[in-house]
């Protein structure tokens, strides 16, 4: 064998390889302190990657569960409001129907009713206007989309999460055909000789029927008079008219295809086309026409953008009065509804566009039974006087059609809760849960794994640290030759 002193070729060796175990030791450190299999990007640099962007979905999904409880929590403190709302709704009704009881009431027990009504009126708008969570008013209209329309006979109705905002612009209306309602006029007249002979005259609506005979001592008023009396005793909702020459028409009440009703007569003409046949009404017609351009659904007197409109999608406008089609066949336009997009959006998900939208309106008693029609001429909530009877009677059908709107509300809102937050962040869990174990599975490091290779490694440094201390030794055999 060769001896050389300037170059240790084996003690080199043995270096190189106490440097390798040395350095794999430490990384095995490294990553049994961290915890980590990927410290830094040149340990895994495609795993390292796909690692952060798992703990950016990670942190989203997070953040996304926190807004859903925060949802959560708004929808539950708005529902405890509506539910007061509704409570004192009730309350309302059970006062107009105390009131409604004419014979037995008198001026101060219905001034005690209208007192107690104005009250609770009172805290309705209350509640409305401070109804709020942290800063943000709930109930006040401010978070769904309202609002207003140019043109005598249009009014605005309603708008969708997906109408857009035409605060400045607005959109225009144009009618194509006019609503009506279902009718019949008799084509014989109502004589004193047909009275006295005894006249029977029939209206069936809505499963509900009234029938009146005439006697010897009717005249034409009076008959048709009484025949009103059992049309409204019964409930039906149709208007009964003659002109002075006896001849009968009978309308419904409500605009549109969707109402109608039947009648008879015991002479032909009078009513029915036949003696005694029970005969189907002309058919009502729907309005229709385009918001902005775009088609429309009509039903009676009110024109809805379609789903998947552009701009228009879920609003609805009424128009109550009769377009001049005549001098305009093509359609005419009779106004423009502006809206003010004001619904509010839940991030729901980790990424973009992963979000749910909710419009709450106002519960103020002018917003609160609008547009319902009733002879005592209330508006809204707020005209509501119980201290006549009639007064009384329509205060019942506003009350009524208000409880609807706030109870049809809180569903909303119950759904919303229940079917889209609440069931959005289980979904959320689970999808949180499955990625961390999936990021786990490429960044954490499997210490039962890694200590074994520290072992390994650790018994490997120190078997290369006895091979250096020998290499080291070798060149010492030359001192001998020198002897």
């Amino acid at each position: 064998m060769s001896l050389r002193i300037n170059t240790n070729t084996a003690a080199i060796n043995a270096h190189r390889n106490l440097q390798k175990n040395d350095e794999a030791m430490n990384k095995t450190l490294e990553k049994l302190s961290s915890g980590l299999k990927i410290n830094r990007a040149a340990e895994g640099p495609a795993a390292l990657v796909i690692s952060e962007q798992m703990r950016g979905q990670i942190a989203g999904l997070n953040q996304a569960m926190d807004n859903s409880e925060t949802g959560i929590s708004m929808i539950q403190t708005t529902e405890a409001n509506l539910t007061e709302v509704n409570r004192l709704l009730v309350s309302m009704r059970q006062l107009a129907v105390h009131a409604a009881n004419e014979g037995a009431n008198d001026e101060t027990m219905l001034q005690a009713d209208q007192d107690e009504m104005d009250n609770a009126l009172a805290t309705i708008s209350r509640i409305s206007n401070q109804a709020q969570f942290g800063n943000k008013k709930l109930l006040d209209g401010s978070l769904a989309a309202s609002g207003t329309t140019t043109g005598t006979d249009l009014e605005f109705v309603t708008a969708g999460l997906k109408t857009a905002d035409a605060r400045e612009t607005g959109f225009e209306v144009k009618i194509i055909q006019n609503a009506s309602k279902a009718n019949i006029t008799g084509t014989v007249g109502l004589s004193d000789e047909l009275i006295k002979k005894g006249e029977t005259l029939t209206v069936i609506e809505n499963g509900k029927m009234a029938t009146y005979s005439t006697t010897q001592d009717d005249t034409l008023d009076t008959a048709i008079k009484n025949f009103t009396n059992e049309v409204r005793r019964n409930g039906l909702a149709v208007d009964v008219m003659a002109d002075e020459a006896g001849v009968i028409h009978i309308e419904h009440e409500e605009f549109g295809s969707e109402y109608g009703f039947q009648f008879s007569s015991s002479t032909a003409g009078v009513l029915s086309q036949q003696a005694g046949q029970i005969e189907v009404s002309n058919v009502g017609q729907d309005v229709k026409g385009t918001i902005n351009g775009e088609s429309a659904i009509g039903n009676g007197q009110t024109l809805t953008g379609i789903t998947g409109a552009a701009n228009v999608d879920g609003l609805a406008v009424r128009f109550l009065g009769q377009a001049d089609l005549a001098a305009n066949p093509e359609g005419e336009v009779v106004g423009k509804a502006f809206v003010s997009q004001n619904s509010v959006n839940f991030h729901v998900g980790a990424n973009y566009g992963q979000t749910v939208g909710l419009s709450i309106g106002s519960t103020d008693v002018n917003t609160l039974g609008k547009n319902i029609s009733n002879d005592s001429g209330y508006t809204s909530l707020s005209d509501l006087d119980v201290r006549t009877f009639q007064g009384a009677e329509d205060a019942l059908k506003l009350l009524d059609a208000a409880i609807v709107d706030v109870s049809a509300r809180r569903g909303h809102l119950g759904a919303f809760q229940k079917n889209t937050l609440e069931s959005n962040l289980q979904n959320l869990r689970v999808a949180t849960e499955s990625l961390a174990s999936s990021e786990s599975i490429i960044r954490d490091v499997d210490m039962a794994k890694e200590m074994a290779n520290f072992t390994k490694n650790q018994i490997m440094t120190q078997s290369a640290t006895a091979m250096l201390a020998q290499a080291n030794q070798t060149p010492q055999s030359v001192l001998k030759l020198l002897q």
